[in-house]
């Protein structure tokens, strides 16, 4: 599941896909039916990327991304934001065992529902991360390829660094009476 980009926005309804940033702030896109593109302000808006979100655990917490991969691997179909708390919650006893009861409230459970319809239909949604991809190639290329790498000694004849080559001295900015 690939969800680099995706964000959500402190004071707005759903998801946003990062697009650029400029002086001004974030340039966002929407992933509902509306595709509005906003500009946020750096300064006042707070954003949650939906790779770094977790869920409060018993032992430790769970990655919102394995709670998402576990509820589209549900059998059967997923409950509306809208449905029973009661519902809400025996589902997240299915796709997040482990998670903390206490601490993770009944409005947490329906934004995240929300969140994985919003989320279903979109092509990244079934796409592998970039970044575990990049992961396993370079576990098979350190499997068929182990190399010592040795350090270069320096030559014993290695100049320093000429003068013009070192950075420029600040200027002294006091004035000549001492104040």
């Amino acid at each position: 599941m690939n969800l680099r980009g995706i964000v959500a926005v402190s004071g707005r309804p759903g998801l946003f896909k990062l697009v650029g940033q400029n002086k001004a702030g974030y340039v966002l896109e929407g992933l509902d039916a509306q595709k509005v593109k906003i500009v946020t302000s750096i300064s006042s808006t707070k954003l949650a990327s939906l790779e770094d979100i977790t869920i409060y655990g018993e032992d430790e917490d769970l990655k919102l991304i394995d709670v998402l991969a576990n509820i589209a691997a549900v059998e059967g179909d997923v409950p509306d934001a809208k449905a029973d708390a009661a519902v809400l919650r025996a589902l997240f006893i299915d796709v997040a065992p482990g998670h903390d009861q206490e601490k993770v409230y009944t409005s947490d459970m329906k934004k995240i529902v929300t969140w994985y319809h919003l989320l279903k239909d979109l092509p990244l949604f079934s796409e592998a991360a970039p970044g575990a991809a990049e992961a396993q190639e370079a576990g098979k290329s350190e499997e068929k390829v182990e190399k010592k790498v040795k350090a270069t000694p320096k030559p014993s004849n290695a100049k320093a660094p000429s003068k013009t080559a070192q950075p420029a001295k600040k200027a002294n900015m006091t004035s000549k009476k001492g104040v």
